[in-house]
């Protein structure tokens, strides 16, 4: 009873600074978005603009009233589920992430899951034989993956399986030839819902390079964590004594070292949420694929002000919602967390 009265004020905790952690964001991209160079106007209308048509937007898009006006008035239409038009074609925001988070999220989903299952296997196959080759070159590969720049790796990936073999598409997300599957914006799920085979071989292969050169540069965070993490496990006093009962080292591996070790991995789940978001930023521009972190790249570079401010409260929303069900979940699992 003790521990599910220290579990439920944990999670009440949890789930009341989230929106707290979520007005901060906003209110820093807020302020950050008015303080930096550039005026949204001269994206617009253009450096040589008459005065009274600059004027006359400013007044529009309500960027002449004072600066704290603007503020209240943006955190009561957030308050309200309101992320505001853009200022180029005055499309509401909101249909602009719906547009593009399904691609986001299939890729970033696709990259977790093949880092995941990479990082795991590298790690464990090095813990097999501890000091071994197999366990020097999974830490080589543990901390190369980790150091490559995303950008960069994007680029070779391209120009080996792209432009030299010629075995995948270089960029984009669906083959410009067919038309999408309509549905949920997420293609391999659409195709597969409606029996298209043809679209969903486009899907794939427009898939592969991105997300596997997305997964494969964050594998090497799972395979470093599982690697110290089970290595630390194994010396263990526990582990020690599951052994002096008999028990056969895949059963101490699997049975009593392995459980706890992966803790630790789950968490760095969570976290990798958030690499993903800065790594999809440079592999959407790379391989010109049209999700949320290319959108944007796209509405800094033409200082659109209510685009902006929306994709960063909806991707920190994502971040919170993740980062709070992982605490919740490890605290659930491991009796020796304290609240």
């Amino acid at each position: 009873m003790g521990r599910g009265r220290e579990l439920l004020r944990y999670s009440s905790t949890r789930l009341v600074l989230a929106p707290v952690m979520l007005w901060l964001i906003a209110s820093m991209v807020f302020l950050l978005l008015r303080v930096a160079p550039g005026d949204p106007v001269d994206a617009v209308l253009g450096n040589r603009a008459p005065a009274a048509a600059r004027a006359a937007l400013r007044t529009r898009l309500g960027l002449d009233q004072p600066l704290l006006h603007q503020y209240l008035h943006f955190i009561k239409d957030l308050i309200h589920g309101d992320l505001g038009q853009a200022l180029l074609n005055q499309e509401p925001v909101s249909k602009i992430i719906a547009r593009a988070l399904p691609a986001s999220l299939e890729l970033s989903l696709t990259a977790l899951l093949i880092a995941a299952v990479v990082g795991l296997v590298v790690g464990f196959s090095g813990i097999a034989r501890p000091e071994g080759k197999l366990d020097l070159a999974g830490r080589l590969y543990g901390i190369g993956t980790y150091a490559l720049p995303p950008f960069w790796a994007a680029m070779i990936v391209q120009l080996l399986f792209a432009v030299i073999l010629g075995w995948l598409p270089i960029g984009g997300r669906f083959p410009p030839s067919l038309l999408p599957p309509e549905g949920s914006g997420f293609l391999i799920l659409d195709s597969l819902r409606s029996s298209d085979w043809i679209s969903l071989q486009g899907a794939l292969r427009h898939l592969v390079l991105p997300a596997g050169t997305l997964g494969l540069l964050l594998s090497g965070i799972f395979s470093r964590t599982l690697r110290l993490n089970l290595g630390r496990t194994l010396q263990s006093d526990y582990v020690e004594a599951a052994r002096s009962r008999g028990l056969n080292e895949q059963q101490v591996v699997l049975n009593h070292a392995l459980p706890n070790a992966l803790l630790p991995v789950l968490t760095i789940a969570g976290i990798t949420v958030a690499s993903l978001i800065g790594g999809a930023l440079l592999i959407e521009v790379t391989f010109s694929w049209p999700g949320i972190a290319l959108r944007l790249q796209e509405a800094i570079n033409q200082r659109d002000y209510p685009v902006v401010q929306g994709i960063v409260v909806v991707v920190a929303a994502l971040m919170v919602l993740v980062s709070v069900s992982v605490d919740l979940l490890v605290a659930l699992i491991d009796p020796r967390v304290r609240y």
